[in-house]
């Protein structure tokens, strides 16, 4: 049996309640793929709707944007969906940049705040 592709959600700690919001409205969408995620944003989003599936990487600032980054260059992951918080200075934003980068340079579809995620994820399910 083929692997489900996968999309990858993360949010920085001030977007985790808006992810979780974000899942639980797209969850019949969600359903259709594995959900990679960094640490603490994959268990959130597993809270809020328990019949996803779910990959919890290591915490951003641990490592796990790097473990998305590299399942991106292995073009392994369909679309990126990043809420990220804009306002909060990131120990780890060398990180964040490298998980963009890859995600701009291997062409993988990215939304960066909820009204992007909101119109690409039917379209990219269909």
């Amino acid at each position: 049996m083929a692997e489900r592709q996968k999309i990858a959600l993360i949010a920085h700690d001030k977007m985790k309640d808006e992810m979780a919001a974000f899942a639980r409205h797209h969850q019949r969408f969600l359903e259709q793929w594995q959900i990679v995620a960094t640490g603490t944003t994959g268990a959130r989003v597993h809270d809020a709707c328990p019949k996803l599936d779910v990959l919890r990487m290591k915490s951003g600032p641990l490592g796990g944007d790097q473990q998305i980054g590299a399942m991106i260059a292995q073009e392994e992951v369909a679309m990126l969906i990043f809420f990220v918080d804009p306002l909060t200075p990131m120990p780890h934003d060398v990180d964040v940049k490298a998980l963009m980068r890859l995600a701009i340079l291997y062409d993988t579809p990215m939304a960066l705040n909820r009204a992007t995620a909101d119109r690409l994820l039917p379209v990219i399910t269909e």
